[in-house]
């Protein structure tokens, strides 16, 4: 091709010059410095030559060039080099003298590939080539060969960049062809591992379904197991129950034939002990002193009695108390039997000494009509000692005070009657919620603990205050009602009063706490208190002091009531069970009038203090006494409050009691029959022992400072 030859002979002609077949010689250069100083110079192109080869186009070097000169335009640089100027467009341009080279076979191809650049780059130019006239053919050859030289390592260059570009691509796809390898290979591994997962999976829920099969299994046969065991223990509790059935049955036979035998030996033991009586005694033996034997009679008659009254609270007389009161039966024939044998012995003396055994007579007969003097001078000195100075009935004061709380009672339940008597089913269940809420915290009174007690006394006064309680597991609240919380108050009073009925008649230590609730319920309610004053005064009129008069046209069965008794369709209760009723409430009146609650924040005495108690103790002696009834009341109100009344009174107090024991006593003794002395007896042998030692024992069951401790 026409470049490449030039490029060729450029190369010649440079390796043809002068200074290219110069020999380099070393010890020249060392001793000839300044000689080759001016060889060391490298030769240098014009700055132009670069410009002007780019405008060359290859079919103007194919043609004859002309080589001019121009001795105006040397160049400094290029002394000894040719110097390339410019011509007007009509010069042609000079032709290298020096033939070009052959081109090598393996750059045929980026010469023709140059020569398509070269071509390329020339062709938008439209005008014309400016004619070049080269100073120097070695120069031009020079500048030729360097351009080809370009060509050939920017033609290598893009080759080498289209090979690196292939062989990028070839990487990337290798690299994306092995990435996606991987891909699948991990997408692969990924699936195998959630098979493996889900394998895993169903292995171990196969294993808990097997485990729990088995377990279900076992537990089947564990319930099968205790099955057998809760059927053997309900066979043996069974039979357990049917030994204690039969066990109490025969218990209750032995109580009964045991109570039978003890009425039959208090039936003959009262026998035995009317033949003591003078009046059955003397007639047949007028000279036989029976006063000793009479005092043992009635004493072995307080024996019996004593174990009668014990059974008579519903409990079936004890092996010892039969052989308490056979032993009785013994010492009373016995002691029938000494008096017989006396009054036989008198007899033959009687026999024997007539003449003496008359004027004997005669002054017994003369004893006998002088105590019968005396007797029925004592006894009219008594009446007309209980016909001046005492009352039969109640001060208008107390009266007054007694119906005011009555009538209160009364308007309260009259208020509370639409709640009581509601035939709506809400307000049904609301009541019957709330009477739950009222009377079960009472029931749970007890002397377990201090704090036991004190949460009972908290929920009933959050109840009192209309706050919400708990109560059968749900919350009920009194405010839930208009009527509600005088519902509530009315049936805690109604409560309070009907524990000391029951609970405390059976158990005389219950009464202190209950007390002490209820005085706290009255110190922070006052209105229930009043209730409770109200609804016991109603069961038990003895505790205002109050001895209700039969009124005209009322039957005996409403007079009853309204002494206190219980009737029903069988009849009047008995005297015993009415006794014990009164002295339940009596005991809890008079815990109530000395407790205080002793977490209240009021300063302040009792609400029903001491004072209370005095004045019944007092109105109770200003009135005549009431067979069997004064007796064990001033009895049961001396033992639990007659301590506090002797701290409190002092001197005052043991006036009193002096009194009763002087001159009250005789006016019980004198009401009193037979049959009722227990109590007389009871009584009598407390106010000697008070007296005799000068102080009343604390009651037993009061709560102590550790108590509340506890």
């Amino acid at each position: 091709m026409p470049a490449q030859s030039q490029r060729w002979d450029t190369l010649e002609a440079l390796k043809n010059s002068t200074k290219g077949r110069l020999k380099y010689n070393s010890d020249m250069v060392q001793n000839c410095e300044d000689i080759v100083s001016g060889f060391n110079t490298p030769p240098s192109l014009s700055p132009m030559s670069g410009r002007i080869l780019k405008r060359l186009s290859p079919h103007s070097l194919l043609k004859p060039c002309s080589l001019g000169s121009s001795p105006r335009d040397p160049s400094p640089d290029m002394a000894d080099g040719p110097v390339i100027s410019t011509s007007t467009p009509s010069s042609p341009l000079s032709c290298l003298t020096s033939p070009p080279l052959p081109p090598a076979p393996e750059d045929e191809e980026q010469q023709k590939t140059s020569a398509e650049e070269l071509e390329h780059s020339l062709a938008p130019s439209r005008s014309p080539p400016p004619t070049i006239s080269l100073l120097s053919p070695r120069a031009t050859q020079m500048a030729g060969c360097i351009c080809i030289c370009e060509e050939q390592h920017r033609a290598k260059a893009k080759v080498e960049l289209n090979l690196r570009q292939e062989l990028n691509e070839k990487m990337v796809a290798a690299v994306a062809s092995r990435e996606s390898e991987q891909l699948k290979r991990f997408e692969e591994f990924m699936e195998l591992k959630q098979r493996q997962e889900d394998q895993s999976l169903r292995d171990m829920m196969e294993r808990e379904t097997q485990e729990s099969i088995g377990r279900q299994e076992k537990l089947k046969e564990e319930h099968r197991h205790r099955m057998k065991i809760l059927n053997l223990r309900l066979r043996e509790a069974e039979q357990q129950r049917q030994r204690e059935a039969e066990l109490e049955r025969q218990r209750q036979a032995e109580g009964r034939e045991r109570l039978r035998n003890l009425n039959a030996i208090q039936e003959e033991v009262l026998q035995l002990n009317q033949l003591l009586e003078p009046s059955t005694s003397s007639q047949a033996t007028p000279g036989l002193d029976l006063v000793s034997y009479c005092i043992r009679g009635n004493q072995l008659c307080s024996q019996v009695s004593e174990v009668v009254r014990t059974t008579a609270e519903g409990e079936f007389p004890s092996v010892e108390d039969m052989a308490v009161a056979e032993r009785v039966l013994q010492d009373m024939r016995m002691l029938i039997q000494d008096m017989q044998t006396e009054a036989t012995q008198v007899q033959e003396r009687r026999r024997k000494q007539d003449e003496e055994e008359a004027q004997r007579r005669q002054q017994e007969q003369l004893q006998a009509q002088q105590e019968e003097q005396k007797k029925s001078a004592a006894i009219s000195t008594k009446e007309k000692a209980r016909k001046q100075g005492l009352q039969t009935k109640a001060e208008s004061i107390t009266l007054k005070w007694y119906k005011e709380l009555q009538n209160s009672a009364e308007q309260c339940a009259q208020a509370i009657e639409e709640l009581s008597n509601a035939k709506d089913p809400q307000t049904k269940k609301l009541k019957m919620e709330l009477q739950k809420a009222a009377t079960i915290p009472v029931s749970q009174i007890s002397s377990i603990s201090g704090s036991k007690l004190k949460e009972i006394f908290d929920k009933i006064d959050k109840l009192l205050s209309g706050r919400s309680v708990q109560s059968a597991g749900r919350s009920v609240s009194a405010s839930q009602h208009p009527k509600g919380l005088d519902f509530v108050g009315y049936k805690l009073a109604e409560k309070f009063v009907k524990q000391g009925e029951e609970e405390v008649a059976s158990h005389h230590e219950a009464a202190f706490p209950i007390a002490v609730v209820a005085s706290g319920v009255w110190e922070l309610h006052p209105k229930v208190g009043d209730l409770i004053l109200a609804h016991l005064h109603k069961k038990c009129p003895y505790s205002v002091p109050y001895y209700p008069a039969m009124k005209d046209g009322t039957s005996m069965e409403d007079y009853h009531r309204i002494l206190g008794y219980r009737v029903e369709e069988s009849g009047v209760e008995a005297q015993d069970s009415f006794l014990k009723r009164m002295s339940g409430m009596i005991r809890l009146y008079a815990a109530i009038i000395q407790l205080r609650w002793p977490h209240s924040n009021k300063k302040g005495a009792n609400p029903h203090g001491l004072s209370n108690g005095w004045r019944w103790l007092a109105q109770m002696l200003n009135m005549e006494p009431l067979a069997d009834v004064t007796a064990t009341l001033l009895f049961d109100f001396l033992e639990v409050c007659g301590h506090a009344l002797m701290k409190q009174y002092q001197g005052q107090f043991w006036k009193l009691i002096f009194l009763i024991k002087e001159d009250y006593f005789h006016r019980i003794e004198a009401v009193s029959t037979t049959g009722q002395m227990g109590a007389v007896m009871r009584l009598k042998q407390f106010l000697e022992d008070s007296l005799r030692r000068r102080e009343i024992p604390p009651p037993k069951g009061q709560l102590s400072s550790s108590f509340w401790r506890s």
